[in-house]
């Protein structure tokens, strides 16, 4: 559990809304929009619009062991065979900026899934505290469900126009260690981009592994973009990681923004670093495009 609160440390924290902005407009009512109540209020004075001309965007369910998971897809509208990438957002769910991700991997070419990973264990976005959001729902959800999930994401994206055979995944936070994990339990992905992820950690029945145990083994190349004033993520862990990964063959890699702490890239948050916001993106995509993914 102290691992999951020291990851948001800096990730929560107290900002007001550009005059004019109400705050109940900024509530989370469906997936892909507003936010969740632990984040309010946010900065929509940095926040990033990407729209939905010519795309398909919106929320569709997928059935994993019969249980309906709702999903956000975006996509070039009327294509098919496209590559796909799994966005696995952080605790606060599946809300307008994970969506809005989505849209911009859309715009350039990508059927972008965002699955609702909670779904099971209650609504994140309904608790006022992020302390609340750990102890009723993100302490509840097991690893092997997360990743039976992203399976069911990878075998949906088969049966709707994706191409199965160029998949990338890319998650922040709590979905950044995910992207780690799922990269070692399906091979088949091409190849990861984590945010700022946790990488080492108390092991529990839920959450057996942590990416530093998974290293050795990995097959598939991940780049770890991390902020070298994280108070959650020290530098030690990554070196950590660093020296698990040096024995395996992955390749894969790590950048470190030196100005930047936890959650960078989340362009609602006060913790926001917008030039290595943008250079992280421009990482990401030169990754996926290295290594097969479009």
């Amino acid at each position: 559990m102290q691992d999951v609160k020291d990851d948001i440390n800096s990730l929560v924290g107290t900002t007001a809304f550009r005059d004019g902005f109400d705050r109940r407009g900024f509530l989370k009512t469906a997936l892909g929009t507003g936010f969740a109540a632990s984040v309010l209020p946010v900065c929509a004075q940095t926040m990033i619009k990407t729209d939905t001309s010519g795309l398909t965007a919106g929320e569709v369910t997928i059935t994993v062991n019969g249980q309906n998971v709702p999903m956000y897809r975006a996509q070039p509208e009327g294509k098919t065979n496209l590559p796909v990438v799994l966005v696995v957002s952080e605790i606060f769910g599946v809300h307008e900026h994970i969506a809005d991700v989505a849209r911009r991997f859309a715009k350039l070419g990508y059927l972008a899934l965002a699955p609702d990973l909670f779904v099971r264990q209650g609504n994140a976005a309904a608790y006022p505290t992020a302390a609340e959001v750990i102890k009723e729902v993100i302490s509840k959800v097991p690893d092997a469900q997360v990743m039976a999930d992203l399976d069911a994401c990878v075998a949906w994206a088969k049966d709707n126009g994706g191409n199965t055979d160029k998949v990338g995944i890319t998650g922040f936070c709590w979905g950044g260690r995910v992207t780690w994990l799922y990269a070692a339990h399906n091979p088949k992905v091409k190849a990861g981009v984590a945010w700022y992820g946790r990488l080492v950690g108390d092991k529990t029945a839920l959450t057996p592994t942590h990416p530093v145990d998974i290293a050795a083994d990995l097959k598939v190349p991940v780049l770890g973009l991390y902020g070298a004033k994280d108070t959650g993520i020290p530098l030690e862990s990554v070196d950590k990681m660093k020296e698990a990964l040096a024995k395996g063959g992955s390749k894969s890699s790590f950048v470190i923004f030196e100005n930047s702490g936890h959650a960078f890239h989340a362009d609602y948050r006060p913790s926001f670093v917008e030039a290595d916001a943008r250079e992280g993106w421009r990482l990401c995509l030169a990754w996926f495009k290295t290594h097969g993914v479009i």
